[in-house]
């Protein structure tokens, strides 16, 4: 389990979401599983629109990684932070 789904481990549900939304790139309907899961995230205002919208773009693109593009559109620090990701 990731730090960040242990920090979740008191709510199963958010860290059932943090499981999905670090779906493995390239496997099939990964990205729908992610974009899914980014939508728990959002709703519980813990994501940004603009975000949320990279996840939606990317949702049929499976091998597509979100993060890079997130970053580059200069959207979602925090997200980005919160991920891992540089």
């Amino acid at each position: 389990m990731t730090d960040e789904a242990n920090r979740l481990d008191g709510d199963g549900e958010a860290a059932e979401q943090w499981e999905l939304v670090n779906t493995p790139l390239g496997e099939k309907w990964s990205g729908r599983t992610r974009y899914a899961a980014a939508m728990f995230f959002y709703k519980r205002d813990e994501m940004s629109a603009e975000t949320l919208e990279v996840y939606r773009i990317c949702a049929r693109l499976d091998s597509e990684n979100p993060l890079p593009i997130i970053r580059d559109r200069g959207v979602g620090k925090d997200w980005l932070t919160r991920m891992g990701f540089q």
